[in-house]
């Protein structure tokens, strides 16, 4: 019974202690930025390794260190005029790419360069697969008003899942890009992204929304025209299902609760082929130049990465990360159907469980701590394997937080357990070795144990204890007359009348056959005698039921012995009160000696 309530009272600990870990939102919140960290681990472990390799497909021209010294050294000034990028694609165009995308915002013309900006809007009638970037935001209407932007920059999404709200990725105003760009091209994308409460950008808004409408990320736009010039995949509406599943030719995407979808990354900073912007423009201006890239059925990204331009990001697998590399990371995701998919809460807590019942039920069958531990931990340890296993080769973000938790707590609960089951298995078996069995009194080996003990704290200590022997009148008489059954009965009766009448401190035992002897701690001659006189009455004066249902009367004799008055050791103490238990005896009994 001990046992199951000790499991019981195990389980409610565990439960509780869940309970309190997943409900806290302090601690939830904790829990998740940790998780956050193992997810950065382990996207590095893959990247050192090896694991996914970058699209070759895709190339940035940068505007890098050397590049922006360049530019103001030649222009005088940031930023670059707006027909030099025209000029560019231009000649990125004679070698046939099958996308150039801009991840810079070309906002607000320039009254002193009416022909470049002209130059650059022309750029987008005239070729079908160039894209650029626009921006979203909560700015005050008292900086600007929000814009009606082109109805063909939106598309249809329907979200069926409940778990999915886009209050994250909403927004109230939009800084637009010029006109030229704006009013004749469906090719701009958004570039909002989504940090982690760390500032670690680890996921990216599939949509943004603005006025009530749907508005694609612009790598989401680049993956899918490349998608259709390579498969013919040719996505017109949008559908969210039940189950969080963006869903599009063949490719399933996860999204979070605030709707964006956690990237799998390739490598540090400078994975993608980067090419410097100034070479380009030597090679335009006919300047000597090493330039030696061919763009042919390249998606070709234009972006920043020079430190001074500020578009720089903290990411899994680098501290300084440029934005376009971030976009680059987007498309490739999304053109090798790489995308993290994040094992839900719930089922994150049912292997937590299945986890923490597991090492339970390892550590309470265990006869060593250390064993337990040892295995527990490999236990947990396989674990983390699979779960790093499955982000590699299945990009699958199985947590190790929780389970680490639920793990914990499961070994240190069935550890308390069973130190109580033991605790009280060990009281158990002392009480065996110790106690009478008839008459659950202190055996005689405890006694003997028991007077040397008193015996030496009395001399380190200078005081006194007493010791009284304890034999029932005529008992073996008393046996013959009712049998052994009711002196049976009468033994444990007289040992339960001799406990009721001494000190919680006293040591009642039983001597041997109808003996019993009680030792009294810190007691002198007069006051031992006083209890033996009392015991003696109580004992007489009570009627016993025998195993027949009738009742009887005993009497007892004592014997008292006190020290150091009457013996100094425990042998000379025990035969002093035998003699006198004798003379109680041989003087008519039912008295004191």
């Amino acid at each position: 019974m001990f046992k199951k309530i000790t499991y019981i009272l195990g389980l409610a600990l565990f439960f509780m202690l869940v309970v309190l870990s997943v409900k806290n939102a302090n601690l939830s919140s904790f829990i998740d930025t940790v998780e956050n960290k193992t997810f950065d681990l382990r996207q590095n472990i893959m990247v050192n390794s090896k694991a996914k390799t970058a699209s070759k497909d895709i190339a940035i021209v940068v505007v890098d260190d050397a590049s922006y010294e360049y530019i103001l050294d030649h222009y005088g000034e940031w930023p670059l005029p707006r027909d030099i990028y025209a000029r560019i694609v231009d000649y990125i165009e004679k070698q046939s790419p099958r996308i150039v995308a801009f991840d810079l915002m070309f906002v607000k013309s320039l009254k002193s360069a009416n022909q470049a900006d002209k130059a650059l809007a022309d750029l987008f009638q005239k070729y079908d697969n160039v894209y650029t970037a626009m921006n979203l935001d909560n700015q005050s209407e008292d900086l600007r008003q929000p814009p009606i932007l082109p109805e063909e920059l939106s598309v249809s999404l329907t979200n069926y899942s409940d778990d999915i709200n886009f209050d994250d990725s909403t927004f109230t105003n939009c800084r637009t890009i010029i006109d030229g760009i704006l009013n004749y091209s469906s090719h701009i994308g958004f570039i909002n992204v989504s940090r982690s409460d760390d500032g670690i950008l680890r996921s990216m808004p599939v949509f943004v929304k603005y006025q009530d409408k749907f508005y694609p990320q612009l790598a989401l736009k680049v993956g899918l025209d490349y998608l259709n010039q390579v498969e013919g995949i040719k996505v017109k509406d949008f559908e969210i299902d039940a189950n969080s599943v963006l869903s599009f030719g063949g490719r399933d995407i996860l999204l979070q609760k605030d709707g964006s979808a956690i990237l799998n990354w390739y490598g540090p900073a400078g994975t993608y082929t980067q090419i410097p912007i100034y070479k380009l423009i030597k090679a335009i201006n006919n300047e000597p130049t090493d330039l030696d890239y061919n763009f042919h059925n390249k998606i070709i990204y234009f972006g920043t990465t020079a430190a001074s331009l500020f578009d720089i990001k903290s990411v899994p697998t680098d501290k300084i990360y440029p934005g376009v590399e971030i976009q680059a990371t987007y498309v490739n995701n999304l053109i090798d159907n790489n995308f993290i998919n994040k094992v839900e809460r719930f089922s994150t807590i049912v292997i937590s469980l299945i986890l923490a019942f597991i090492i339970g039920s390892v550590v309470i069958r265990s006869s060593s701590a250390i064993y337990a531990s040892v295995i527990s931990l490999a236990i947990y340890f396989i674990y983390v394997l699979a779960a790093y296993y499955a982000m590699r080769y299945g990009n699958v973000w199985f947590e190790i937080i929780y389970p680490l938790i639920f793990s914990l707590l499961a070994f240190i609960s069935t550890l308390i357990v069973k130190y109580l089951i033991k605790s009280r298995d060990f009281e158990h078996q002392y009480k065996l070795a110790t106690t009478d069995g008839l008459t659950e009194l202190y055996n005689h080996r405890y006694f003997q144990e028991q007077m040397k003990m008193q015996v030496e704290q009395a001399k380190r200590y200078e005081s006194n204890f007493s010791l009284i022997i304890i034999d029932i009148d005529h008992f073996k008489r008393f046996n013959d007359t009712f049998g052994h059954q009711s002196g049976d009965a009468v033994l444990r009766q007289v040992a339960m009348t001799l406990k009721r009448n001494v000190r919680a401190t006293d040591i009642v035992c039983r001597y041997g056959g109808e003996e019993m002897s009680i030792i009294l701690p810190n007691i002198g001659k007069d006051e031992a005698y006083s209890t033996a006189q009392k015991i003696c009455s109580r004992v007489a004066e009570k009627s016993y039921k025998l195993s027949n249902g009738k009742e009887s009367n005993v009497t007892i004799s004592l014997g008292v012995a006190t020290y150091p008055f009457d013996g100094t050791d425990a042998s000379s103490l025990i035969e002093c009160a035998d003699k006198k238990m004798y003379s109680a005896k041989n003087n008519g009994r039912n008295q004191v000696g």
